[in-house]
């Protein structure tokens, strides 16, 4: 035999009368006749098969069945009330996707959120990093914003500061003449890959691929364990490397763009504006 159920229009019944001990006083507040909560107090008692409440000379008062349903009543009236509040908060609240280059989302990116979020915390900001390649041609669809890295002087978006591509090894690594390089780098679409492949196959020097991952972390791990030297942004050069220029060719600049989506919402434009002047002016103060 299944449980009755207990229909929060009902308990809000019930708990109005049990608050002002009169079914006249309960319909006034809850704004319906007074027949009409008298028809829900007695549609409740007859699904949980029990007196609720009793006629005295004041008016009404609760049973022990009444008195005990009364705790239930108001935990969930509550907990009613806050999944609704819960709901239309999260409605309420903007959210904005934003595509991102591993080392900008986990170096450049977190401060200018935190700042942000302090002046807007009713905008959540969903952030994806990784190869930024593809990310402009899925604006609207995957993301609100893309900072994406591009050749120098090309590409669409707002440029927002210049980089340099630099080789990078551990601090005791040293590049010994006549020696395969071993390299770690980025799947293929990055462009510091196409960069240094290019760059060392140009200046005739011998090299191999040693490591391959989608991750910063992973690949500076690499090389600070003086396994392999990499290509990194001189600005966002990782601490437990050096820039590494002893022999090796030079590599190309990079523009950092910023792409929005059309039709870019009000909270998008707001994080848009915020990145935009956080990052240009943040270019001459993380300088290595």
């Amino acid at each position: 035999m299944s449980s009755p159920v207990l229909d929060p229009d009902l308990l809000k019944a019930f708990a109005a009368v049990a608050e002002h001990r009169s079914f006249t006083r309960a319909a006034t507040t809850l704004n319906r006749t007074q027949s009409a909560v008298s028809v829900q107090i007695r549609r409740l008692e007859e699904r949980l098969g029990t007196r609720l409440f009793q006629r005295t000379r004041a008016g009404v008062a609760l049973t022990a069945p009444g008195n005990e349903l009364l705790v239930y009543a108001k935990r969930l009236l509550d907990l009613n009330a806050e999944a609704v509040n819960a709901l239309r908060a999260r409605k309420r609240e903007a959210v904005v996707r934003l595509g991102v280059m591993d080392d900008y989302g986990t170096i450049v990116i977190p401060p200018l959120l935190a700042q942000f979020a302090k002046s807007h915390p009713e905008i959540r900001v969903e952030i994806e990093t990784g190869l930024t390649a593809t990310m402009p041609a899925r604006l609207g669809e995957a993301y609100d914003l893309v900072i994406a890295m591009h050749p120098e002087g090309h590409g669409d978006g707002e440029l927002l500061r210049r980089e340099q591509a630099v080789w990078a090894a551990a601090t005791s690594y040293s590049v010994r003449p006549h020696d395969t390089l071993p390299v770690a780098l980025y799947p293929h679409g990055c462009l510091f890959r196409q960069w240094a492949a290019d760059a060392l196959d140009a200046a005739g020097l011998p090299w191999r691929l040693a490591f391959v991952s989608r991750t910063l972390a992973a690949v500076e791990a690499i090389a600070a364990q003086g396994l392999a030297i990499t290509v990194v942004k001189a600005r966002t050069l990782p601490p437990r490397l050096r820039i590494l220029s002893d022999g090796l060719p030079p590599l190309p600049g990079a523009d950092i763009r910023l792409h929005r989506a059309r039709n870019l919402s009000r909270a998008g434009g707001l994080l848009a504006d915020h990145l935009q002047l956080g990052i240009s002016q943040s270019a001459s103060h993380i300088l290595p």
